[in-house]
Protein backbone atom coordinates (compact mmCIF):
# COMPACT_ATOMS: atom_id res chain seq x y z
CA UNK A 1 0.00 0.00 0.00
CA UNK A 2 1.29 3.45 -0.68
CA UNK A 3 1.91 6.22 1.23
CA UNK A 4 -0.78 8.21 -0.46
CA UNK A 5 -3.11 5.57 0.31
CA UNK A 6 -2.25 4.88 4.01
CA UNK A 7 -2.51 8.85 4.68
CA UNK A 8 -6.01 8.98 3.00
CA UNK A 9 -6.82 6.24 4.86
CA UNK A 10 -5.97 7.81 7.78
CA UNK A 11 -7.95 10.74 7.03
CA UNK A 12 -11.33 9.34 6.74
CA UNK A 13 -10.76 7.33 9.99
CA UNK A 14 -9.85 10.93 11.65
CA UNK A 15 -13.16 12.32 10.09
CA UNK A 16 -15.10 9.14 10.80
CA UNK A 17 -13.80 9.92 14.49
CA UNK A 18 -14.64 13.25 14.53
CA UNK A 19 -18.56 12.82 13.32
CA UNK A 20 -18.52 10.05 15.69
CA UNK A 21 -17.37 12.98 19.34
CA UNK A 22 -19.80 15.64 17.39
CA UNK A 23 -22.29 13.47 17.13
CA UNK A 24 -22.57 11.90 21.05
CA UNK A 25 -21.85 16.01 21.76
CA UNK A 26 -24.60 17.02 20.33
CA UNK A 27 -26.62 13.94 22.17
CA UNK A 28 -25.38 14.87 24.96
CA UNK A 29 -25.82 18.59 24.58
CA UNK A 30 -29.91 17.52 23.79
CA UNK A 31 -30.33 15.32 26.67
CA UNK A 32 -28.75 18.14 29.13
CA UNK A 33 -31.55 20.68 27.71
CA UNK A 34 -34.55 18.30 28.10
CA UNK A 35 -33.72 17.55 31.51
CA UNK A 36 -32.59 20.88 32.32
CA UNK A 37 -35.60 22.65 30.80
CA UNK A 38 -37.55 20.19 32.42
CA UNK A 39 -36.73 21.03 35.76
CA UNK A 40 -36.80 24.58 35.49
CA UNK A 41 -40.35 24.35 33.95
CA UNK A 42 -40.80 22.73 37.70
CA UNK A 43 -39.16 25.48 39.42
CA UNK A 44 -41.43 27.70 37.86
CA UNK A 45 -44.41 26.08 38.65
CA UNK A 46 -43.45 25.75 42.14
CA UNK A 47 -42.58 29.20 42.46
CA UNK A 48 -46.03 30.58 40.78
CA UNK A 49 -47.96 28.39 43.47
CA UNK A 50 -45.99 30.05 46.08
CA UNK A 51 -46.84 33.38 44.81
CA UNK A 52 -50.41 33.13 44.21
CA UNK A 53 -51.08 31.84 47.48
CA UNK A 54 -52.25 28.78 46.77
CA UNK A 55 -49.79 26.66 49.34
CA UNK A 56 -49.05 27.85 52.47
CA UNK A 57 -45.69 28.78 53.44
CA UNK A 58 -45.14 26.94 56.73
CA UNK A 59 -46.30 24.03 54.83
CA UNK A 60 -43.76 24.77 51.71
CA UNK A 61 -41.32 27.03 50.78
CA UNK A 62 -40.54 28.55 47.28
CA UNK A 63 -37.56 27.93 45.00
CA UNK A 64 -36.40 31.82 45.95
CA UNK A 65 -36.53 31.71 49.53
CA UNK A 66 -35.07 28.32 49.19
CA UNK A 67 -32.22 30.23 47.04
CA UNK A 68 -32.03 32.99 49.40
CA UNK A 69 -31.97 30.73 52.39
CA UNK A 70 -28.66 28.63 51.17
CA UNK A 71 -27.17 31.65 50.60
CA UNK A 72 -27.57 33.59 54.00
CA UNK A 73 -26.08 30.07 55.52
CA UNK A 74 -23.35 30.25 53.11
CA UNK A 75 -22.27 33.41 53.94
CA UNK A 76 -22.37 32.63 57.98
CA UNK A 77 -21.02 29.35 57.12
CA UNK A 78 -23.23 26.83 58.65
CA UNK A 79 -24.57 25.40 55.60
CA UNK A 80 -20.59 24.69 54.78
CA UNK A 81 -20.31 23.06 58.30
CA UNK A 82 -23.13 20.51 57.79
CA UNK A 83 -22.14 19.43 53.75
CA UNK A 84 -18.53 19.15 54.82
CA UNK A 85 -19.47 17.14 57.79
CA UNK A 86 -21.78 14.77 55.41
CA UNK A 87 -18.86 14.97 52.91
CA UNK A 88 -16.71 13.23 55.13
CA UNK A 89 -18.67 10.69 56.52
CA UNK A 90 -19.93 9.80 52.81
CA UNK A 91 -16.03 9.46 51.43
CA UNK A 92 -14.71 7.86 54.15
CA UNK A 93 -17.81 5.02 54.00
CA UNK A 94 -17.85 4.74 50.79
CA UNK A 95 -14.04 4.63 49.60
CA UNK A 96 -13.96 1.85 52.20
CA UNK A 97 -16.77 0.37 50.53
CA UNK A 98 -15.23 0.34 47.10
CA UNK A 99 -11.48 -0.66 48.36
CA UNK A 100 -13.27 -3.61 50.39
CA UNK A 101 -16.54 -4.60 47.98
CA UNK A 102 -14.31 -5.20 44.70
CA UNK A 103 -11.80 -7.41 46.21
CA UNK A 104 -14.62 -9.35 47.79
CA UNK A 105 -16.78 -9.38 44.61
CA UNK A 106 -13.92 -10.66 42.36
CA UNK A 107 -13.47 -13.75 44.63
CA UNK A 108 -16.70 -14.62 45.20
CA UNK A 109 -17.24 -14.44 41.05
CA UNK A 110 -14.05 -16.02 40.35
CA UNK A 111 -13.93 -18.97 43.01
CA UNK A 112 -17.25 -20.77 42.83
CA UNK A 113 -16.58 -22.58 45.97
CA UNK A 114 -16.57 -19.36 47.78
CA UNK A 115 -19.63 -18.09 46.32
CA UNK A 116 -21.40 -20.90 47.30
CA UNK A 117 -20.32 -20.33 51.03
CA UNK A 118 -20.46 -16.69 51.17
CA UNK A 119 -23.48 -16.11 48.69
CA UNK A 120 -26.55 -16.96 51.01
CA UNK A 121 -24.89 -14.08 53.59
CA UNK A 122 -24.65 -11.13 51.03
CA UNK A 123 -27.91 -11.82 49.48
CA UNK A 124 -29.13 -11.43 53.06
CA UNK A 125 -27.44 -8.56 53.75
CA UNK A 126 -28.03 -7.08 50.45
CA UNK A 127 -31.74 -6.72 51.10
CA UNK A 128 -31.81 -5.87 54.38
CA UNK A 129 -32.24 -2.18 55.36
CA UNK A 130 -28.82 -1.70 56.90
CA UNK A 131 -30.93 1.81 58.76
CA UNK A 132 -32.58 -0.80 60.88
CA UNK A 133 -28.72 -1.51 62.38
CA UNK A 134 -28.46 1.92 63.00
CA UNK A 135 -29.40 1.60 67.14
CA UNK A 136 -27.10 -1.42 67.25
CA UNK A 137 -24.25 0.55 65.74
CA UNK A 138 -24.68 3.50 67.91
CA UNK A 139 -24.79 1.41 70.91
CA UNK A 140 -21.19 -0.87 69.60
CA UNK A 141 -19.71 2.20 68.36
CA UNK A 142 -21.18 5.33 70.18
CA UNK A 143 -22.91 9.23 68.58
CA UNK A 144 -19.09 9.66 67.19
CA UNK A 145 -18.80 9.07 63.25
CA UNK A 146 -17.40 5.43 63.80
CA UNK A 147 -21.14 4.42 63.57
CA UNK A 148 -22.41 6.52 60.58
CA UNK A 149 -19.07 5.58 58.96
CA UNK A 150 -20.19 1.43 59.43
CA UNK A 151 -23.34 2.20 58.41
CA UNK A 152 -22.38 4.41 54.93
CA UNK A 153 -19.80 1.06 54.54
CA UNK A 154 -22.76 -1.53 54.71
CA UNK A 155 -24.96 0.57 52.56
CA UNK A 156 -22.53 0.44 49.43
CA UNK A 157 -20.29 -2.52 49.98
CA UNK A 158 -23.50 -5.11 48.66
CA UNK A 159 -24.24 -3.38 46.17
CA UNK A 160 -20.58 -3.56 44.92
CA UNK A 161 -20.22 -7.10 45.59
CA UNK A 162 -23.42 -8.04 44.35
CA UNK A 163 -22.48 -6.93 40.69
CA UNK A 164 -18.76 -7.90 40.88
CA UNK A 165 -19.87 -11.52 41.41
CA UNK A 166 -22.60 -10.87 38.35
CA UNK A 167 -19.35 -9.79 36.23
CA UNK A 168 -17.28 -11.95 36.98
CA UNK A 169 -20.04 -14.72 36.27
CA UNK A 170 -21.03 -13.24 33.12
CA UNK A 171 -17.68 -14.20 31.10
CA UNK A 172 -18.10 -15.18 27.56
CA UNK A 173 -17.85 -18.90 27.30
CA UNK A 174 -16.56 -19.10 23.40
CA UNK A 175 -13.62 -16.62 24.29
CA UNK A 176 -12.55 -18.58 27.47
CA UNK A 177 -12.98 -22.06 24.62
CA UNK A 178 -10.30 -20.63 22.50
CA UNK A 179 -7.97 -18.64 25.33
CA UNK A 180 -8.11 -22.57 26.31
CA UNK A 181 -7.26 -23.79 22.87
CA UNK A 182 -4.42 -21.39 22.56
CA UNK A 183 -2.94 -23.07 26.05
CA UNK A 184 -3.89 -20.31 28.37
CA UNK A 185 -3.90 -20.40 32.01
CA UNK A 186 -6.44 -19.75 34.10
CA UNK A 187 -4.46 -15.92 35.43
CA UNK A 188 -4.18 -15.37 31.80
CA UNK A 189 -7.71 -15.95 31.18
CA UNK A 190 -8.46 -14.24 34.31
CA UNK A 191 -6.75 -10.86 33.56
CA UNK A 192 -7.17 -10.67 29.82
CA UNK A 193 -10.82 -11.93 29.55
CA UNK A 194 -12.80 -12.08 33.18
CA UNK A 195 -11.45 -8.23 34.66
CA UNK A 196 -12.19 -6.21 31.42
CA UNK A 197 -15.57 -7.98 30.93
CA UNK A 198 -16.15 -7.08 34.18
CA UNK A 199 -15.86 -3.31 33.89
CA UNK A 200 -19.62 -2.43 33.09
CA UNK A 201 -20.61 -4.18 36.33
CA UNK A 202 -17.82 -2.12 38.50
CA UNK A 203 -19.59 1.20 36.99
CA UNK A 204 -22.85 0.00 37.66
CA UNK A 205 -21.64 -1.17 40.88
CA UNK A 206 -20.13 2.21 42.03
CA UNK A 207 -23.86 3.80 40.48
CA UNK A 208 -25.11 1.76 42.99
CA UNK A 209 -23.45 2.16 45.47
CA UNK A 210 -23.27 5.73 45.36
CA UNK A 211 -27.40 6.46 46.13
CA UNK A 212 -27.12 3.94 48.73
CA UNK A 213 -23.88 5.29 50.76
CA UNK A 214 -26.23 8.71 50.14
CA UNK A 215 -29.13 7.58 51.94
CA UNK A 216 -26.77 5.70 54.57
CA UNK A 217 -25.40 9.18 55.31
CA UNK A 218 -28.16 11.22 55.78
CA UNK A 219 -30.45 8.34 57.37
CA UNK A 220 -27.00 7.75 60.29
CA UNK A 221 -26.83 11.42 60.74
CA UNK A 222 -31.02 11.90 61.06
CA UNK A 223 -30.77 9.29 64.28
CA UNK A 224 -27.95 11.06 66.20
CA UNK A 225 -25.73 13.67 65.38
CA UNK A 226 -25.10 17.32 65.79
CA UNK A 227 -24.14 18.03 62.06
CA UNK A 228 -24.48 17.13 58.66
CA UNK A 229 -27.05 17.43 55.98
CA UNK A 230 -29.53 14.67 57.08
CA UNK A 231 -29.30 16.52 61.01
CA UNK A 232 -29.97 19.91 59.27
CA UNK A 233 -33.17 18.56 57.31
CA UNK A 234 -34.50 16.88 60.82
CA UNK A 235 -33.82 19.94 62.63
CA UNK A 236 -35.40 22.58 60.32
CA UNK A 237 -38.41 19.79 59.81
CA UNK A 238 -38.69 19.59 63.27
CA UNK A 239 -39.04 23.77 63.42
CA UNK A 240 -41.25 24.18 60.11
CA UNK A 241 -38.17 25.68 58.56
CA UNK A 242 -39.17 24.02 54.97
CA UNK A 243 -36.66 26.37 53.44
CA UNK A 244 -34.17 24.57 54.70
CA UNK A 245 -35.67 20.98 54.44
CA UNK A 246 -35.72 22.02 50.64
CA UNK A 247 -32.02 23.24 50.79
CA UNK A 248 -31.00 20.44 51.95
CA UNK A 249 -32.64 17.82 49.70
CA UNK A 250 -31.58 20.18 46.78
CA UNK A 251 -27.95 19.65 47.64
CA UNK A 252 -28.40 16.07 48.60
CA UNK A 253 -30.19 15.89 44.85
CA UNK A 254 -27.53 17.35 43.27
CA UNK A 255 -24.85 16.01 44.61
CA UNK A 256 -26.74 12.69 43.22
CA UNK A 257 -27.49 14.17 40.06
CA UNK A 258 -23.33 14.96 39.70
CA UNK A 259 -22.43 11.52 40.48
CA UNK A 260 -24.59 9.53 38.32
CA UNK A 261 -23.49 11.84 35.31
CA UNK A 262 -19.87 10.63 36.15
CA UNK A 263 -20.44 7.39 36.31
CA UNK A 264 -22.02 7.28 33.50
CA UNK A 265 -19.64 9.20 31.68
CA UNK A 266 -16.65 7.37 33.16
CA UNK A 267 -18.68 3.89 31.63
CA UNK A 268 -19.16 5.70 28.72
CA UNK A 269 -15.33 6.13 28.05
CA UNK A 270 -14.26 2.32 29.40
CA UNK A 271 -16.50 1.26 26.78
CA UNK A 272 -15.16 3.10 23.83
CA UNK A 273 -11.76 1.79 25.55
CA UNK A 274 -13.21 -2.00 25.09
CA UNK A 275 -14.07 -1.33 21.51
CA UNK A 276 -17.61 -1.57 21.93
CA UNK A 277 -18.52 1.79 19.47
Amino acid sequence: MTKSAISLTERKHRIHKYKMVLRKLKQTGISLSLGGGVILLLLMIWEIFSISGWVKPQFSSSPTRVLNKGLEMAASGELWKHTIASGQIFIIGYGLAVLVGVPIGILLGWYKRLNQAFGPVVAAMYTTPRIALMPLFIIWFGLGSSSKIVLVFLSAIFPIIVNMVMGMRSIDGDLTKVAKSYSASQRQIFWTIALPMSVPFLMTALQLATGRALIGVIGAEIFGSKAGLGYMIMYAGATFQTDIVFLGVFIIAAFGIAMDRFWFYLSQRFDAWRGND
